[in-house]
């Protein structure tokens, strides 16, 4: 499928503006902006296996589409939600168990580049991968 491979991290966009939205404290956003993520995608059918490699952690995540499961973010924060195929995009819609409020995501392939996007309060970041 063509999320399958390994993706490393290239460039943020308004990345450390959405961490400031989420409340993560100065110190662990600007650890975050370069964190070093490499992610690898497995897909079979609807089932995903995601692999998050970073500075800071590594966790395997496998989920279905359309079935929800828990989450928690590097800082901590815990979601609960899931994602969804719309069209050739993922969509991931995530409510903070913290304050119920929702955190949307999307991961897409644009030309040669996997683009994650999210959407916290109005305030839009997206961090672009490359095939590593």
């Amino acid at each position: 499928m063509a999320f399958d491979g390994t993706w490393k991290i290239d460039r943020n966009e308004n990345y450390e503006k959405f961490m400031e939205a989420m409340g993560i404290n100065v110190m662990k956003r600007k650890l975050g902006a370069h964190d070093n993520l490499k992610i690898t995608i497995q897909q079979d059918g609807n089932k995903f296996t995601v692999k998050e490699s970073s500075n800071f952690r590594t966790i395997d995540i496998d989920f279905t589409l359309g079935v929800n499961f828990e989450y928690s973010l590097a800082d901590g924060t815990e979601l609960t939600g899931s994602w969804n195929m719309e069209g050739n995009k993922l969509v991931g819609t995530f409510t903070r168990k913290d304050n119920g409020k929702v955190l949307t995501a999307y991961r897409e392939i644009v030309g040669e580049e996997l683009v994650q996007t999210y959407v916290y309060e109005g305030v839009e970041a997206k961090r672009i991968f490359k095939r590593g």
